[in-house]
């Protein structure tokens, strides 16, 4: 199945971008980055930026856009069955040059998982070369990455947001 991502959530104020590989099954259905509901995405976000879970999609995007953080994804469009990263194959990696250059203020790159990191290093050799830009490959907030509990998401999340954001 062709899958297609969903636009940047981004303003010119963010310093940090978050990246995932491509959204799932049920966030394309949605068009609603980590909508899947056992994902702990929203949930980890809201604990660490000190903030309630907001209720209603539109909000979750503002609560980052408050705190300065950019959410995209590193795959733009892939054939995929079902919504496990190592289904992906035929991936396009999105344009970061692009990005980068209209949102200047972006410093710092995360990235949800480790399919997420091989996309970004595949399609953007350039980029990993800037000496203004920090690159940093976290855990993924994935149901599927089940031996890391919530606990120990925020602790790693935590530290690598906290430097960044000065939280």
């Amino acid at each position: 199945m062709l899958c297609i991502g969903l636009k940047p959530n981004i303003d010119k104020n963010c310093t940090v971008l978050i990246l995932g590989s491509m959204p799932g099954v049920k966030s394309l259905e949605e068009q609603q980055y980590y909508a899947y509901p056992q994902n702990r995405f929203w949930p980890m976000m809201a604990h660490l930026l000190g903030e309630e879970l907001p209720s209603v999609y539109p909000e979750k995007l503002a609560m980052l856009l408050r705190h300065h953080i950019a959410l995209w994804d590193s795959i733009g469009s892939c054939e995929r069955e079902g919504s496990l990263d190592s289904a992906i194959h035929d991936e396009k990696g999105n344009d970061f040059s692009d990005l980068l250059e209209k949102y200047p203020a972006i410093k710092t790159i995360c990235f949800n998982g480790g399919k997420s990191a091989q996309a970004f290093k595949r399609y953007n050799k350039e980029l990993l070369k800037r000496e203004d830009l920090t690159f940093h490959a976290m855990p993924s907030t994935s149901p599927a990455n089940a031996r890391w509990r919530l606990p120990m998401l925020e602790e790693t999340w935590g530290k690598v947001l906290t430097e960044a954001l000065s939280l």
